[in-house]
């Protein structure tokens, strides 16, 4: 009988399944040499494995690429998206398709080692953890505004959100099998994967390491992308910027009912000719601002409301080829006799495959 960890009862040895995402979106110039230190690590552990790669349509020769390579290894499987869907969507999808012990999660420029993933099982095994992730101790390769901009973004989140989403940590973790039922329950449309790897707790570690810079090719998030991705993790797990608004809004309240006071007694007792025009332009544009501001605010959060009650899928698959190692009985469960009736994660996904072995 193996137990949760991928343990066998009554032997001292490690044979649980592994399954690894890789996102990809126009990562040419990577993935051989990403695949070569990858298979390197997972070859020198003693379980079973598969890499699944999603194809988050890729403008370039990457599925191209990830076809021949999937020729030559066995390991290989290929979740070919219907297009370009960005990258916490594609990451869900390698995840819905996922069926191992544990669940490892990586991207492909390299920046974060492929070597660290024997770190990752090792703690996993010896502490019985659910999910350990990897923590940047240095992040190189990244401009000063870059790194900045993360450090305080990391910082703000944790203290506005009422769920603890480690500082300084991306997507590089290994998830167990119990961490990865939980998480993909989650369908919501706007996804901040960092904060629902949070969200679903359970016991986690993390592990320090030293980020590489990008191995080839050009990072996919300038700083607009960036900047609205932060705008997701915000919307998404708190509504600090609404109880900012409403707290404003009582304040200049309760200072224009002083001043209201304050002129209304002056003109009563003293008499007050017309005067302060340009003030009154001045407040009457700061408010304005003020309630546009606001009102935007409000907007991003009706907006997503919006975009969850359409119920769209997630995501929908072109192409769908899964690894020659991943376990029988799962292969098996997987025939087009039965490909028609997909588990409820990829049912709520809208999953539309083409599947070929």
């Amino acid at each position: 009988m193996q137990n949760d960890r991928g343990f066998r009862e009554g032997e001292g040895s490690f044979r649980g399944h592994l399954s690894v995402i890789v996102p990809a979106y126009n990562e040419e110039e990577v993935l051989p040499q990403f695949h070569r230190r990858l298979s390197n690590v997972m070859n020198s552990l003693p379980n079973t494995w598969e890499v699944i790669y999603v194809n988050d349509g890729s403008s370039d020769s990457t599925l191209a690429l990830l076809e021949d390579l999937a020729k030559e290894d066995p390991h290989i499987g290929v979740v070919d998206l219907s297009r370009n869907f960005g990258k916490e969507i594609a990451m869900t999808a390698g995840l819905d398709h996922a069926s191992a012990d544990a669940v490892i999660v990586i991207d492909a420029d390299l920046q974060d080692p492929p070597e660290l993933i024997r770190d990752f099982v090792r703690e996993w095994q010896e502490s019985g953890v659910d999910v350990v992730y990897g923590k940047r101790r240095s992040r190189a390769g990244e401009s000063a505004v870059k790194r900045l901009t993360a450090h305080f973004f990391y910082r703000l989140i944790q203290k506005v959100s009422r769920v603890r989403i480690p500082e300084d940590t991306g997507d590089f973790r290994l998830m167990s099998h119990r961490a990865l039922a939980a998480l993909r329950q989650l369908r919501e449309t706007h996804r901040f994967m960092k904060g629902l790897f949070a969200w679903i707790g359970f016991p986690q570690k993390a592990i320090l390491y030293d980020r590489d810079p990008r191995f080839a090719g050009t990072t996919k998030f300038d700083y607009w992308k960036l900047w609205n991705f932060a705008l997701e993790g915000i919307t998404s797990f708190t509504t600090a910027p609404l109880k900012i608004a409403t707290y404003f809004g009582l304040l200049v309240a309760a200072l224009a009912f002083v001043f209201g006071t304050f002129f209304i007694y002056k003109t009563l007792v003293y008499g007050d000719p017309v005067q302060g025009f340009p003030t009154l332009i001045v407040v009457v544009l700061f408010l304005g601002g003020t309630q546009l501001t606001f009102i935007g605010v409000l907007g991003e959060y009706l907006g997503r409301l919006f975009d969850e009650s359409k119920a769209r899928p997630l995501y929908l698959i072109k192409h769908l080829s899964s690894a020659i190692t991943r376990p029988v009985a799962q292969r098996i469960m997987e025939e087009p006799d039965t490909a028609a009736m997909p588990s409820p994660a990829l049912r709520s996904a809208g999953v539309v495959a083409d599947s070929k072995r």
